[in-house]
Formats: C-alpha cells, sequence, structure tokens
C-alpha cells in the first residue's frame, strides 16, 4: 500500500492498493480502530472490493461466519467469537427508499452494540449517526484487469479525529 506524505485533513487519509489481500488487510488493520457504535460506509463501482475489505474487517474483529455479499438477503449478523462487536454487514443496493426502508432492518437499535458496515449507503444511513466512517473505493472501469484501487477513508465527527486514520497503510 502507497500513502501519500502527508494527508489533507487529519481525519482523512488516501491509500493506494494493488491486491486483493491489500484490501483484506486494510480491513484487518481498520478493524483494529473500529468499536462498538461505529458505522461504516462503503463506497464504489461494482467489484471495487467493498466485500474484500468488508471480510478483512470480520477477520481483523474476529467474527463468526464467512463474510460475503448480503446483496439478496440485505443484511447479515456476523456475532463476534470473543468479546468485540458484533458486525452487522449490510447492502443497500436494492434498497430504493432511503432511510425509511433501512428502519426495517432496526440498524439504530444494532448500532449501540455493533459495528455496522453498508455498502451502498450514501443517502441511506447518514441519520443512524452524525459519526461514520466513510469509505470509497474508486478503480479504473471499462475492459481492465488493472488490481489497482485508490481508497478515501473520512472520519465524520468528533468519534474519528484522533481515531488514527493516519497509521493505515503505514
Amino acid at each position: 500500500m502507497e500513502r501519500p506524505a502527508a494527508p489533507r485533513d487529519p481525519a482523512e487519509t488516501r491509500l493506494t492498493i494493488t491486491s486483493p489481500e491489500q484490501m483484506r488487510e486494510l480491513g484487518r488493520d481498520l478493524a483494529k480502530l473500529l468499536r462498538a457504535g461505529d458505522l461504516v460506509m462503503l463506497s464504489g463501482e461494482l467489484g471495487a472490493g467493498k466485500t474484500t475489505l468488508t471480510r478483512g474487517l470480520g477477520e481483523g474483529l474476529g467474527v463468526r461466519g464467512a463474510v460475503t455479499s448480503p446483496t439478496f438477503v440485505i443484511a447479515r449478523v456476523h456475532p463476534s467469537l470473543g468479546d468485540g462487536p458484533p458486525l452487522v454487514h449490510v447492502d443497500a443496493y436494492r434498497l430504493a427508499g432511503g432511510l425509511d426502508e433501512m428502519e426495517d432492518l432496526d440498524l439504530d437499535v444494532s448500532l449501540p452494540d455493533s459495528v455496522i458496515v453498508v455498502e451502498w449507503g450514501e443517502g441511506k444511513v447518514e441519520e443512524l449517526t452524525e459519526e461514520r466512517l466513510q469509505v470509497v473505493i474508486h478503480r479504473a472501469v471499462g475492459d481492465t484487469t488493472d488490481e489497482v484501487r485508490h481508497v478515501t477513508l473520512t472520519g465524520v465527527g468528533e468519534r474519528w479525529t484522533d481515531a488514527g486514520l493516519d497509521v493505515l497503510g503505514v
């Protein structure tokens, strides 16, 4: 993973990822910074690596069950195998109703005790909390086998001011 010399903002970190294994490693490293009550929003094109990153998060959090895309079930809960928080993995791609439709998932009830990761959550889950981590994954589109991903992690709210995002990828 490559990092620029100095991020523009202490709550923002930019990384270059060159393989799926590095994306999983980023997830494992990021898991060390997460705690119950954290909301992580993942954005990026199809195939960008959102679920791969979440697999790494699951490994780092030590949760039960294989982390796979919850596209057709909308949400999966992965209980902790230890004393850490469970991982709630949501794929909001097929949800068009914004927070109203998301309310049916009771994420606001799960949030205080869990780490919630929402793929495709922009415009749908921001109202759950004023503090969240937004992860945007950019990849080349079109007919390409390029594995390079540019990842921007932006912490929103006081929780992320000194959370240590700047140590990721070092």
